[in-house]
Order: C-alpha cells, then structure tokens, then sequence
C-alpha cells in the first residue's frame, strides 16, 4: 500500500514539476523574442476636439463626392465668435443685398436660435427676389442646399483665408458654378425664403469665417459681420 501511493505521489511531483519548467521556459523564450524582435510601438492616436464647423444657419459644405453632414443650423457645433478691429480693418466688404443701406442693418449675431443654438450671422432683410451681391471679390467655393439653410452660396476671400456665406436664397445666379471668380458686386443669387427661414420671411442669412485649415474650409471661427458692414460703402 505504502509504495502505491509513493508511485501516485512521485507521478504527481514530476507532473507539476514539468508543467512548471514547461512555463518557465515558455516565459523565458518569451522574453527572448522581445529583445530579438521588438514589437513597433503601437501608433499614436490623435484626440482632436469638438470640430468648429461652419457657422449657424450654414450647411457645411464638403469636399466633392462627400455626403454633408449637418451643421450649424443643420444641427452641429457652430465656431467661436470673433470680432476683433484687426479682423474687421483686415476685409472690406459691400453689403450683399442690393439697395440696402447700413442704417437699416441690424446685428443678429448673437441672437439666439432653437437647439440652443447661437445665431452667429446677419440677417438683412429684403423683398423676394432682390439681388444678392457678392460682398467681396472671391473665388465661389460651392453651391449647397440643406432643409435648414435652404439654397446657399459659400464664397472664399480673395486671399482663401475666409469664407462668406449666404443662405436662404431664392436661387444662385443663372450660369453660377463653383470655381466661377465672382467679383465684389456681382449678383451671385436673390433673396428668398428657403431653408428654415419662414415662409415670407425673405431674406438674406450672411455669415463669416476665418479657415483654421484650408483643407477643411468649412471649418473657422465666426467673425460678426455686422462691424464690417456697418461702415460698408
């Protein structure tokens, strides 16, 4: 009896003892492999904040062939606010809406919109189908139209580092493209009511923004136009 369960014990012993010199050297080789083949380190990930999109009542445009997704008054974040007198002095625009005259602008920009939103733009009042005039000379960087912003217009500076923004129009311009290099004063669309304006509210939504990337040109940070074009000619 006694050396039947010295059998069965000895069994046992060698058993675990070979069960840990097969980890040992499992964690050994292990660590072998470390040194001989490093692994990369793993790729750095890049946290980026909440995106500044295009301004409210905009419909952020993007690049060819993508689908929009919402923004400003299309449901997104809409960019920080700015209004400095280096920004104001730095761009000389026309007020956009034919036969509008300064005196009768009023600053919308920090009214507030449904959602919670912040109005970040101007609104100037007109009958329908009044002209809309390019504010500035400029490259015309898209023709959109979203269920909030209605018809819209996005315009570069002649410099690309901004963005005019008109929205809730009737129509762009007949023959009005995207790349077309529209010159301060040319009628580039009229007023309308489209979008989430109401119906008979007729104007023009007119929005400005500095580009942080100019590959992502819908993004910026809103400059009150009111300032500029309260001293327009």
């Amino acid at each position: 009896m006694a050396s039947y369960l010295r059998f069965w014990l000895g069994i046992f012993i060698f058993t675990h003892f070979l069960a840990a010199v097969i980890m040992l050297t499992a964690l050994a080789w292990t660590k072998i492999a470390e040194i001989i083949y490093p692994s990369e380190p793993a790729a750095a990930v890049s946290v980026t904040p909440p995106s500044l999109t295009a301004p409210a009542g905009a419909a952020s445009p993007l690049p060819p062939g993508a689908s929009p997704s919402p923004s400003g008054t299309d449901g997104s974040s809409v960019p920080a606010s700015s209004s400095t007198p280096a920004i104001t002095d730095a761009i000389k625009l026309i007020i956009p809406v034919a036969g509008v005259r300064a005196a009768s602008l009023r600053d919308t920009f920090a009214d507030a919109r449904s959602q919670g939103r912040v109005h970040n733009a101007i609104d100037i009042m007109a009958p329908r189908g009044t002209p809309v005039l390019a504010a500035s000379d400029g490259e015309i960087a898209r023709l959109f139209s979203s269920v909030r912003g209605g018809n819209t217009i996005y315009q570069f500076s002649p410099d690309k580092k901004m963005v005019l923004y008109y929205a809730h129009l009737e129509r762009q311009a007949d023959g009005l493209a995207a790349g077309h290099y529209a010159r301060q004063g040319e009628v580039i669309a009229y007023v309308g009511d489209t979008g989430n304006a109401g119906a008979g509210n007729y104007h023009l939504h007119f929005a400005v923004w500095l580009i942080n990337d100019p590959k992502r040109y819908w993004d910026g940070v809103n400059i009150d136009p009111y300032p500029i074009l309260r001293n327009a000619p």
